[in-house]
């Protein structure tokens, strides 16, 4: 069986996938979640480092396209100064926004990559794809029970990945052990 759940990369925070990086594993676009991706929710525009972020990934000619669950208003706000290809409401885990926003972009699902920070919805949406997944922990998660049982379900995941690949300090986020 598939397993749509192990992402193929983690991050400390988004500004480690560097241009180089991207260029390196044959990676031409981006498919980005913003809340806890890029900012936390209560951050209703990209600050410096977000733009300067876009801005290098633009000048190695890598696409990029926002792909949120949040609503219209909020993205919409988020991507004003971006001026991104954007889809709101996009429903992950299901994937037809994602492949609208590769149509938009021009490319095909070879070259591109989900960039988000939850394994049901971001990760699970790439993969079904055949997109490769690059997962930052949450830079502020949210403490309800439905978020906490999903953290929960997510860690056996994490593990897999940290197994393989070594256990980073901030997988401290997931209660991954040594």
């Amino acid at each position: 069986m598939k397993d749509n759940l192990t992402p193929d990369f983690m991050f400390g925070h988004y500004w480690e996938v560097t241009p180089e990086f991207l260029a390196k594993n044959g990676i031409r676009a981006l498919l980005i979640d913003i809340d806890n991706t890029l900012a936390p929710y209560e951050m209703p525009e990209p600050d410096d480092r977000i733009r300067a972020w876009f801005s290098a990934l633009s000048k190695a000619g890598i696409r990029a396209a926002l792909v949120s669950n949040n609503h219209a208003p909020r993205v919409e706000r988020f991507n004003k100064t971006l001026g991104l290809i954007a889809y709101p409401d996009s429903g992950k885990p299901g994937k037809k926004n994602l492949i609208r926003a590769m149509k938009e972009m021009g490319v095909t699902i070879a070259e591109t990559a989900v960039l988000g920070d939850q394994l049901l919805t971001d990760c699970y949406a790439g993969k079904r794809l055949g997109l490769r997944a690059l997962i930052v922990p949450p830079i502020k998660d949210k403490t309800n029970l439905f978020f906490r049982f999903k953290r929960l379900l997510e860690r056996k995941y994490i593990r897999r990945y940290a197994k393989v690949h070594g256990r980073e300090e901030w997988m401290a986020f997931w209660k991954v052990k040594k």
